[in-house]
């Protein structure tokens, strides 16, 4: 089933209330809906984006609701949630079409903002036809619809020698705290009974890193995702408590899968492994506490991945990072155990999601490449990494930063029980230079992120 995707941009005017001036306001929408948009039905989306007023408000994880009726109901509707100087304000507006006046209709938007049920304020928005007609009309895709949460029902048929990971990792907007949520399934390679473990760790901008694990207990196997009396990971719901962690939390995807492996090798496991995101990027509320402090999440920015394999790679790194605006960057870059694969240089699987296109088109272009056929390479070490890499008409480097004091190494066991050391960073520094081919190379993006990149090294 197809879907569509869409962005869209409008500038104006908002008076609030107690103002006697008008502030401008700009939206940077992005419209997903779980069909093709027609015009002659309704189609409900979701909105996502920034919200920015002056001087009052600057929103990167605005969100709300889109009713495309331009027919059946003469309406476009705009409801859209956001923060302005610690308030949440709510913008519902409608831009009413009507044959006689096709631009206009199409192209204003009143609006009114509510605080809870009171009226706070008052505005006008527009399209900009002349500079942002061409990109808005470019900008649509119908991409192929999946359920995320059939991506969190285990993958394990019984057979020794087998992992199984779900991990969740965010970021709290309100205080720059990185949290981490393992869950794991070893079926040891000796053909002993199954068990689930895990932990969880908590990342704070300042003071110690702390974690806490869960089991070892037996593998109840449930059919929709990870369970243990005391800790569950299943579609939109995270709940559980280890030492003196505690959580429950709502998770709500946010975009398609993104397979950083190729497809096929998630549905058919013939790779040593293979990683995957059910939804490239997820929005957090709850609670999650620790010792004696709780976190109140509220839109909190991360994503819920899926591992199924053999076991660890001989050496790893790993990184998601939120780019802001539905942008997002995932890269696994490994060496195999497989003696005749462990000689090779590490293989980059490299996957940029931006403005809905995924970069490079198909995941085996980084990897294969790195055998030859193109230039995606890895340099390993800590606390610094980089990956490098590009096709004919982009290319890309990614540093990535792990201080010491905000990395979390662990020791744990995979299924043959040889040892593995990962050391993890909710919270570490990245820096993304993505440039393109116009007769020399010019810079197209950069995005540099402070404390809030998620990455890991590890080996075995």
């Amino acid at each position: 089933m197809r879907g569509t995707v869409f962005t869209e941009t409008m500038l104006g005017t908002v008076r609030l209330d107690g103002e006697p001036e008008e502030r401008r306001i700009r939206l940077d929408l992005r419209a997903t809906a779980d069909r093709v948009l027609l015009p002659h039905r309704t189609t409900q989306a979701r909105l996502t984006g920034r919200a920015r007023i002056t001087g009052r408000a600057d929103d990167p994880c605005a969100e709300g609701e889109l009713e495309v009726s331009p027919i059946a109901r003469r309406r476009i509707r705009y409801r859209l949630t956001f923060t302005a100087d610690g308030r949440r304000l709510s913008l519902d507006g409608w831009k009413s079409v009507t044959p006689r006046r096709p631009v206009a209709s199409m192209t204003v938007l009143p609006f009114t903002v509510y605080e809870g049920d009171a009226r706070v304020g008052e505005g006008v928005l527009r399209f900009p036809v002349a500079t942002g007609l061409a990109p808005f009309l470019l900008g649509f895709r119908f991409p192929r619809r999946e359920n995320p949460a059939e991506h969190l029902a285990p993958r394990w048929n019984g057979a020794p020698g087998r992992t199984e990971v779900w991990y969740t990792t965010l970021t709290d907007p309100a205080s720059g705290t990185g949290i981490w949520l393992h869950h794991e399934l070893i079926a040891p390679s000796d053909g002993s009974e199954p068990f689930a473990h895990g932990w969880a760790a908590v990342f704070p901008r300042e003071g110690e890193v702390r974690h806490a694990r869960f089991g070892p207990v037996p593998w109840t196997r449930p059919t929709d995702g990870f369970a243990t009396e005391a800790v569950t990971c299943a579609a939109g719901q995270l709940t559980g408590s280890a030492g003196d962690f505690s959580w429950k939390i709502a998770e709500r995807p946010q975009g398609t899968p993104l397979f950083t492996f190729p497809r096929w090798s998630w549905r058919r496991p013939v790779l040593p492994a293979a990683q995957m995101l059910p939804a490239a990027r997820a929005a957090y509320e709850g609670e999650f506490s620790y010792g004696e402090t709780t976190l109140n999440l509220r839109g909190a920015p991360g994503a819920s991945a899926r591992i199924y394999g053999h076991g660890n790679a001989h050496r790893w790194t790993w990184l998601h990072a939120d780019l802001g605006d539905g942008d997002v960057l995932e890269i696994v870059a490994a060496v195999s155990t497989r003696p005749a694969l462990r000689r090779l240089p590490p293989l980059v699987f490299l996957r940029l999601r931006r403005r809905g296109r995924t970069w490079p088109r198909r995941p085996e272009r980084s990897a294969i490449g790195r055998l030859g056929l193109g230039r995606f390479r890895a340099a390993f070490g800590l606390p610094e990494w980089t990956v490098t890499g590009r096709t004919a008409l982009r290319r890309i480097r990614v540093e990535v930063s792990q201080p010491a004091e905000r990395t979390l190494t662990l020791e744990y066991r995979d299924p043959d029980d040889a040892r593995a050391v990962c050391r993890n960073s909710e919270s570490a520094d990245a820096r993304i230079v993505l440039e393109r081919w116009w007769g020399h190379w010019r810079p197209e993006a950069t995005w540099v992120l402070d404390g809030t990149a998620h990455a890991e090294a590890g080996e075995r």
